[in-house]
């Protein structure tokens, strides 16, 4: 019987190993933590963002900054669809939210974990922990795999590692070309009189734009300690994420919070002005936003909170809208998610047959998930893709057993 190792026991290795056929294969999955799926744990604040409802490989691939061409044939043999129907006959309800962001009903990264670890049990696969692998070596057709409990002899490689620098160096050796890391998402570190104070602030839509990369995106923003985020920057920090590693994060980013043309809140401020003259302006509910950012808006604009809004001069009104609109601000560096760190760089798409992610340059040799140039922007896509990379490696192994 073919011996499979697998290196990284991660969102990709596991899903690939739970659909193997283990009456063709013995299957022994290598993760150098404690614990395996740790991503998958983390993910969604713990509820794990399992894949996003995007039914269409079209527009799926739409939201991958790097490997979008790739993933398009990737994506026509398995897509989120499969994803949902495979736990779904495991037992694990998902539910759709409103963002279209797919997670269990149970709210729980567990329910996906136990899934897979059941999976793999039935299929008697081994998984060894605290495995650190050193080196692999090419052994006259065979590869042996240097490790931290010993050697192991494979038939066939997985590698599925994520993208530490170790990971690639350790590929690089085996003759892959590998394109720079950079963080890929990540939070604007912002010192703002505008922001102080204010962390926990979430603004529903919001729009987000770099004025010199002429780049924007919209979405749910968040005011953090360090500066800002949600989906709004994490969304323009993944498709400007070598751009911005190459200004060394230092650049002006305009942010309109309301997600309204400045004319077009102009005259909603008019109209509340005519049917409420005699409001104090720090009363007053115009816009959708806390009555705490509306109040900070007011202080760095230099209104007196306690004047009636029919007293506010042209200009005030302007200073007011400005800030709401058009506000601009000066980043100076990130802060990027430990637990859920995503990059862009890694192994060369070119030497990948996307068909079945075998490698061009290795033969018997696979290569899915993080450890790919591949990267996508927040909401499930990073591990749709690592799911069907992972369910395309194992359908070429069962039917080439």
């Amino acid at each position: 019987m073919k011996r499979i190792i697998i290196i990284g026991g991660g969102a990709a290795g596991f899903f690939c190993a739970a659909n193997l056929d283990e009456t063709k294969y013995k299957i022994t999955i290598l993760e150098q933590n404690s614990d395996v799926l740790q991503k998958v744990k983390v993910s969604g604040g713990g509820r794990c963002n399992v894949t996003h409802a995007c039914f269409d490989p079209r527009e799926l691939v739409q939201f991958y900054p790097r490997g979008n061409k790739e993933l398009l044939s990737v994506f026509t043999k398995f897509q989120p669809g499969d994803t949902m129907d495979w736990f779904d006959q495991r037992k694990v309800a998902l539910k759709i939210e409103n963002d279209n962001r797919v997670f269990p009903e149970s709210n729980s990264s567990q329910s996906i974990i136990n899934a897979m670890l059941d999976e793999t049990k039935r299929k008697k696969v081994e998984v060894k922990t605290k495995c650190s692998v050193k080196e692999i070596e090419k052994l006259d057709g065979k590869y042996l795999v240097r490790t931290s409990l010993g050697d192991f002899e494979a038939d066939v490689v997985v590698y599925t590692t994520g993208s530490s620098p170790k990971s690639l160096k350790m590929i690089e050796n085996l003759g892959h070309q590998i394109v720079d890391l950079v963080p890929s998402l990540f939070t604007f570190n912002i010192k703002d009189e505008l922001l102080k104070d204010l962390a926990g602030t979430s603004f529903e839509m919001a729009e987000t734009s770099i004025p010199k990369l002429k780049t924007e995106e919209t979405g749910p923003l968040l005011i953090t300690h360090w500066g800002l985020s949600g989906p709004a920057i994490l969304k323009i920090s993944a498709w400007e994420a070598i751009t911005l590693a190459k200004v060394k994060y230092h650049f002006e980013i305009e942010v309109n919070f309301i997600s309204t043309d400045p004319e077009d809140a102009e005259e909603r401020f008019q109209q509340f002005r005519q049917s409420n003259p005699k409001k104090t302006v720090g009363q007053s509910k115009i816009f959708e936003i806390t009555n705490r950012f509306w109040q900070r808006i007011l202080e760095v604009s230099k209104i007196d909170l306690n004047k009636q809004v029919a007293n506010l001069s042209g200009r005030e009104m302007q200073a007011i809208i400005g800030n709401l609109c058009r506000k601009r601000f000066q980043v100076t560096g990130k802060s990027t998610f430990k637990d859920e760190f995503v990059t862009a760089g890694g192994v060369d798409l070119k030497e990948i047959n996307f068909k079945n992610m075998a490698s061009k340059i290795l033969p018997n040799f696979y290569i899915a998930g993080e450890v790919l140039n591949i990267d996508a922007v927040t909401g499930g896509f990073n591990f749709q893709a690592c799911w069907s990379e992972g369910w395309l490696i194992a359908q070429d192994l069962n039917v080439n057993a």
